[in-house]
């Protein structure tokens, strides 16, 4: 089965190639020290993957002693699931794209708590449920402020006193109670919640 964009981004490494990319164009060098723990052969595939999806694209090759260095920069677009990942799939498939990205979530903690010594506290450890009363217009303006919030810490690169510290989102509205959805929206329209787990 064809791989569609959201398979390609729910991939722990991808997905970090994606983040890094977000605040500006990088080289393989420079992606390799946001990523020091990825070993350079498969950051190389991992990158081949993005770039023959289109999620990534060369901006500029440049001559270094006898190599040639690329610098890679994100396609439109290319941190979302399109259209037809999210509206088109089957519910099956959607639990699946959701049971990898929590997979990865849990691989990440596992490798936390997999250490000899860390403490929750001292380490900023959270993970907490939201539940908000939002219309639509109150939503966008939240997610909205989330990113700009977020990116100006993008472009922070690995440094003394920085840690990288991997932080996810799921916003789930609450099951409709009716039989379908535009019934649901004939009476006093906004009934759904937005839960978020930090």
């Amino acid at each position: 089965m064809e791989r569609t964009q959201a398979d390609l981004i729910l991939n722990p490494i991808r997905m970090r190639i994606i983040q890094a990319l977000l605040s500006g164009n990088r080289t393989t060098l420079q992606l390799a020290e946001r990523l020091p723990n990825v070993p350079q052969a498969t950051l190389y595939r991992h990158l081949n993957t993005l770039l023959k999806a289109g999620l990534i694209h060369v901006v500029e090759e440049r001559k270094i002693r006898g190599t040639t260095e690329k610098v890679y920069a994100l396609a439109a677009n290319a941190a979302d699931a399109t259209p037809d990942d999210v509206t088109e799939t089957s519910s099956e498939r959607h639990m699946e794209l959701f049971l990898k990205f929590v997979a990865s979530l849990i691989g990440d903690f596992g490798a936390y708590v997999g250490q000899e010594q860390y403490n929750l506290k001292e380490d900023g450890i959270s993970f907490r449920k939201v539940e908000l009363y939002l219309t639509d217009d109150e939503y966008m303006s939240l997610l909205m402020e989330q990113r700009q919030r977020m990116q100006q810490y993008a472009s922070n690169g690995p440094s003394e006193g920085r840690r990288l510290r991997m932080i996810s989102t799921v916003v789930i509205p609450e099951a409709s109670s009716g039989t379908n959805r535009k019934d649901n929206h004939e009476g006093d329209g906004d009934d759904e919640h937005g839960h978020e787990t930090e």
